[in-house]
């Protein structure tokens, strides 16, 4: 088993920054695959980061809509990772969570089985 807590959501400005944290309840570095999604209200929850393998073989992925502004990484410190997001937007008004699935030999191999509760980011005009 394996539990995530999120931290770090609040009201920002329009081009405002905040860093998200998603903190696990044990190592990860090695053995998953890990996610931020969001979901907005009225709208179906939507992939936004995921950060895959580790060292060298560390890969990510963004959604368009965030890619150049949006940066996961790995942090042990945590056992977990963090979403930096600079030059918030509204669109990006949502609450974010973080996801997890196992990995092997730095390879996805099952689906996002553990998900965090969720942090509130609110981007006003």
């Amino acid at each position: 088993q394996l539990q995530l807590v999120e931290s770090g959501g609040g009201s920002v400005q329009d081009g405002g920054n905040l860093t998200l944290s998603c903190e696990a309840s044990k190592y990860t570095y090695s053995s998953y695959c890990m996610a931020w999604f969001r979901q907005a209200p009225g709208k179906e929850r939507e992939s936004v980061a995921h950060i895959e393998g580790y060292d060298l073989t560390i890969r990510t992925i963004y959604s368009d809509s965030v890619k150049g502004r949006f940066t996961i990484s790995r942090d042990n410190a945590i056992n977990g990772v963090q979403l930096q997001m600079n030059n918030l937007k509204p669109e990006d008004t949502a609450v974010y969570y973080c996801a997890a699935r196992p990995m092997s030999g730095g390879t996805c191999y099952d689906v996002y089985k553990y998900w965090g509760q969720g942090t509130q980011v609110t981007v006003s005009s």
